[in-house]
């Protein structure tokens, strides 16, 4: 494997170029790799050191990792599991999402910080010659020819990089860079909201879940790391900027409204740095593809953090982009246009399915919803499953294995 410093080339020629190192990039170049294809996967920073990015791996994924053979391996890492996700509603506890029963042998989400995962993907792509990983290149612009994608130009340390490809994918995140290129239509859904992401330590007396919900708007997160808490404030556009012109003790005192943890613990919170910012929104592309690039993963449908679903898809594209590819390289074909469509349609349902169920989970009861007062209480979602507890098993089949859940073919 060609790894981290790109050597002083102008240019490369590859079978697939993979724009993007995160989940969806990282899990379908060791795919393309393990099957002999010549792949070459593109990251436009330096490491994966990135904080507060999509850190859980669902059972689905799990699941991949245990046919590719690496389940115990990669168990080893540092991470926590939770069978069950909480919300705290006033004093009660409810279990709004149930792994337990899932038919598959792995029945828990890993939370695992995101560089983690990805340098193991990476090692176990790069023992593969003909896998190669460009670090510190981001990528500027398409190479195309006759109206067909042929390859990306890039930026290096040392100057500009043309990638030569049969096939360009795009697996470079909601402010995808070759979604924009290629001119791909974006459409967009409901109000965009902000996560505000903190760190708060951990201590004996705290909360024992693995990953909660709290407050009556659901509008808080915990996520246990080990030694710390990592905690989301979920929150309308615009109210970020809006709180700072009041200053730190007005936001610890509306995080203290939603958070389980003693108020004191908020005084860690001692800047602005401390506080990181997310804008979400729910997108998707009008068509994924044009001939020779493809967009999978965040790049095709940007998801809320609602369920943490966004890696858990990002992955399963890659699995099916994997299925569709492999047997068309392997028996030297070129890739038709009609193969990318077939990986647009086979992932398309189970986009517009979770967005539409995310959408769905942000909505109020409607007899509420011009009651400024009682419009404050949780998303219908949660009242249904207060009223319902056995709905928390089918919730945990939706966000744990989604509509349609990806198996290696080859």
């Amino acid at each position: 494997m060609e790894n981290t410093e790109i050597r002083s080339v102008q240019s490369i020629k590859t079978t697939v170029a993979i724009a993007g190192g995160g989940p969806a990039g990282m899990m379908l170049g060791l795919l393309m790799a393990r099957a002999g294809v010549d792949v070459t996967v593109i990251e436009k920073h330096g490491d994966f050191l990135r904080d507060f990015r999509g850190d859980t791996i669902h059972p689905s994924t799990l699941e991949i990792i245990e046919q590719l053979g690496f389940i115990k391996e990669f168990l080893a890492l540092p991470h926590t599991q939770a069978e069950k996700l909480h919300a705290e509603i006033g004093d009660q506890k409810v279990t709004i999402a149930d792994f337990s029963w899932l038919p598959v042998k792995n029945r828990f989400i890993a939370f695992m910080p995101q560089w983690d995962f990805l340098n193991f993907m990476a090692g176990k792509a790069g023992q593969y010659e003909n896998f190669r990983l460009l670090m510190n290149a981001p990528v500027t612009d398409l190479v195309q020819h006759n109206g067909r994608v042929r390859g990306l130009k890039l930026a290096t340390p040392e100057g500009t990089m043309t990638v030569e490809a049969d096939l360009v994918v795009g697996a470079d995140g909601r402010n995808s860079v070759v979604r924009e290129k290629a001119g791909l239509e974006i459409q967009r859904f409901g109000v965009a909201t902000e996560v505000l992401w903190m760190r708060l330590s951990k201590q004996p007396d705290d909360p024992t879940e693995t990953m909660g919900h709290a407050g009556p708007q659901q509008g808080f997160v915990l996520i246990d790391r080990g030694d710390y808490w990592q905690c989301g404030y979920v929150v309308r556009k615009g109210f970020f900027a809006d709180i700072k012109t009041k200053g730190l003790e007005a936001f610890r005192d509306r995080v203290a409204e939603v958070c389980p943890l003693p108020r004191e613990r908020l005084l860690e919170i001692k800047s602005w740095d401390d506080v990181s910012l997310l804008t979400v929104r729910i997108d998707r592309l009008k068509q994924w593809w044009k001939p020779g690039v493809i967009c999978i993963g965040d790049a095709a449908h940007a998801m809320s953090p609602i369920g943490g679903v966004g890696v858990n898809l990002a992955i399963q594209d890659a699995v099916a982009a994997a299925n569709v590819l492999i047997p068309v390289l392997a028996v030297g074909r070129s890739i038709s246009d009609a193969d990318l469509a077939a990986i647009e349609k086979r992932r398309s349902f189970p986009t517009k399915a979770t967005q539409r169920l995310q959408l769905m989970m942000r909505s109020k009861n409607k007899k509420h919803q011009s009651d400024a007062k009682t419009s404050k209480g949780p998303p219908a979602f949660v009242l249904a499953i207060m009223r319902f507890p056995l709905l928390a098993h089918l919730a945990g089949r939706l966000i744990g294995l989604g509509f349609r859940r990806e198996k290696l073919k080859y």
